[in-house]
């Protein structure tokens, strides 16, 4: 049996295991930046051939840090010949020019900030592998400064190449100081369906306050960029979604049924919300369009006796609440409420509830976007989505 004051004495310490690792993948750089410089010069070290369409010039030894600390990287050099005759110097897209750091070490510092970290607490959790000489504050704020610049550009490129077959309208409250003052302000997003049934990020923009004026700005913004009008707008029936909708007079409008089910209740005695729970599905639940209707009509004529809040609530919604049985039966489940972009807002909620508030409004679009944009939330396809190329060339012929 061993002692126990000499089993440590067996086992590699934690500086040689990092010390292992950092060999291993300095050794692996080596062989990635030999066969990337190979497969430009179309041969290999002194081989002579005519496929050879340039030639080694010695190499420059690069400090870079890494996902297990900072290494010296020696990267070849090597000029190319044009067609015109005249020579390039080869530049690496493994290790491009002037990089200091790979992209897995970027990876893992937007990662830390997309999961609500702050730039100071990105250094001391880093630091012990990379080492802090290499992980200066303004390395870490240019690496973000990137996720901003992405950001700035999606939020204004040009839409008239994308199309959507369903766009859901929703807001998410977040707290955010303005005015020199913490605020719950909302940011309302815009989720597409595209022709192949993924759901994209398409729009954001926080506001004082969830008004008609601030829906309208931002659909207007939709559309100023040359975004079409989807077949089917869906949202939770806020009032100032129906004037936002207008810019798309040709696009059907859905309600959420879940949430006309809650504003139904609200207005029921508590006794007699079993009996309108069942009516109600019977009219969201039918086998097709023409059932539903049926159902719609008899609980008006029932609820407008029993409780006539509750039937003026319903008169609200309108047939809007039946607009998702327009389309194949596999695609209801996804249509007939919200739920797509109340998911994604709830995965915003748990990954940014962490933060206590955002300094400025762009900090908290841009978190947001950078939360879908660098996968930390996935985004899945609708149900139904093999049936949209259908849906989308018959509204096309029509």
């Amino acid at each position: 049996m061993f002692k126990p004051s000499i089993v440590p004495s067996l086992m590699p310490t934690l500086a040689e295991l990092r010390q292992s690792f950092r060999a291993k993948v300095l050794s692996a750089l080596h062989v990635v930046l030999e066969e990337e410089l190979q497969a430009v010069l179309g041969s290999e070290r002194h081989e002579r051939t005519d496929r050879r369409r340039g030639y080694r010039h010695g190499g420059e030894l690069r400090r870079v840090t890494t996902e297990v600390g900072p290494v010296a990287v020696r990267v070849p050099r090597a000029r190319l010949r044009q067609r015109d005759g005249t020579t390039t110097e080869f530049q690496s897209a493994v290790l491009p020019r002037y990089a200091r750091r790979t992209r897995e070490v970027d990876a893992a510092i937007l990662g830390s900030y997309l999961a609500g970290v702050n730039t100071r607490r990105i250094r001391l959790a880093l630091a012990p592998l990379l080492g802090a000489a290499h992980l200066s504050k303004s390395a870490v704020s240019r690496v973000v400064g990137r996720l901003k610049a992405l950001f700035e550009r999606w939020d204004q490129r040009d839409l008239s190449q994308e199309r959507y077959a369903v766009l859901y309208l929703d807001g998410i409250h977040l707290r955010v100081r303005l005015a020199r003052r913490v605020v719950v302000a909302p940011v309302l997003v815009a989720l597409g369906v595209g022709e192949d049934g993924q759901k994209h990020l398409v729009g954001m923009r926080l506001a004082v306050r969830e008004s008609g004026s601030a829906w309208r700005e931002l659909v207007a913004d939709l559309h100023r960029r040359g975004l079409g009008a989807p077949l089917l707008v869906v949202s939770d029936g806020h009032p100032g979604l129906a004037k936002a909708t207008e810019l798309w007079p040709e696009a059907k409008v859905g309600r959420c049924t879940v949430h006309k089910l809650r504003n139904l209740l609200d207005h029921c005695p508590r006794h007699a919300q079993a009996e309108l729970r069942r009516d109600y599905h019977r009219i969201v639940y039918a086998r097709d369009g023409l059932t539903a209707r049926e159902a719609y009509d008899q609980f008006l004529s029932k609820w407008t006796r029993l409780c006539p809040a509750v039937a003026r609530s319903l008169e609200e919604a309108g047939t809007k609440l039946l607009s998702f049985y327009e389309f194949p039966r596999a695609m209801w489940k996804s249509l007939r409420s919200t739920n797509p972009i109340e998911n994604l807002n709830r995965e915003f909620r748990r990954r940014t509830k962490t933060q206590a508030s955002f300094a400025t409004e762009q900090a908290a679009v841009t978190l947001l976007f950078g939360l879908v944009a660098f996968g930390q939330i996935t985004l899945r396809r609708i149900d139904g989505y093999q049936h949209l190329p259908r849906v989308l060339a018959e509204a096309v012929a029509a």
